[in-house]
């Protein structure tokens, strides 16, 4: 990596992680799991598409510190597994997404539908079938908030902030391209 492409990651992963933790502030006072989740979706599909892939990740894992550093994230036991959600969210935008196919709308959309049932998969299991019932001690009620906030609504946030990220990659990856003299 070269010191321009270095300072160029570092910056677009400063910019990523501003976003969110402006995004996830702003969006708090709303409690909606909803639009803060679409949202930081979004953001970590942007940055995997424009930082790359260790942009993305460092992105993935930082989101559920963040939230639960700003109040909005769930118990810090779960953190781990949501970072793991995000993290696999983040390896196949990168892997499915930046595919050239002839369709050049295939790849991206692909990457949509396979990270979000993914992702969803990977926060289903992990958080409702195995850390709430075997590794944590929650009054039921609180078990059943949270895993509800971990089931259905993770595919349908993932597929929000796909199908936003789908809108405006292809005019942040043109505006970021280098320009030629």
């Amino acid at each position: 990596m070269t010191g321009h492409e270095k300072t160029l990651w570092i910056t677009r992963t400063g910019v990523m992680i501003a976003l969110l933790i402006v995004m996830q502030a702003a969006t708090a006072p709303l409690g909606s799991t909803l639009i803060t989740g679409s949202i930081v979706n979004l953001l970590l599909i942007v940055a995997v598409m424009i930082g790359g892939l260790t942009s993305g990740l460092s992105v993935a894992i930082l989101s559920p510190v963040i939230a639960k550093l700003l109040g909005i994230g769930p118990l810090w036991e779960l953190i781990p597994f949501i970072a793991v959600g995000n993290m696999v969210l983040v390896l196949l935008w990168h892997i499915i997404g930046n595919r050239n196919l002839k369709n050049k709308l295939a790849a991206p959309v692909i990457a949509l539908v396979t990270a979000a049932v993914a992702k969803f998969l990977v926060l289903y299991f992990g958080i409702v079938v195995i850390a709430i019932p075997l590794l944590l001690n929650l009054p039921e009620k609180q078990a059943l908030v949270i895993s509800s906030l971990f089931s259905y609504p993770q595919l349908i946030t993932a597929t929000i902030g796909g199908v936003l990220a789908l809108t405006i990659l292809p005019v942040l990856k043109k505006a970021l391209r280098p320009k030629q003299a």
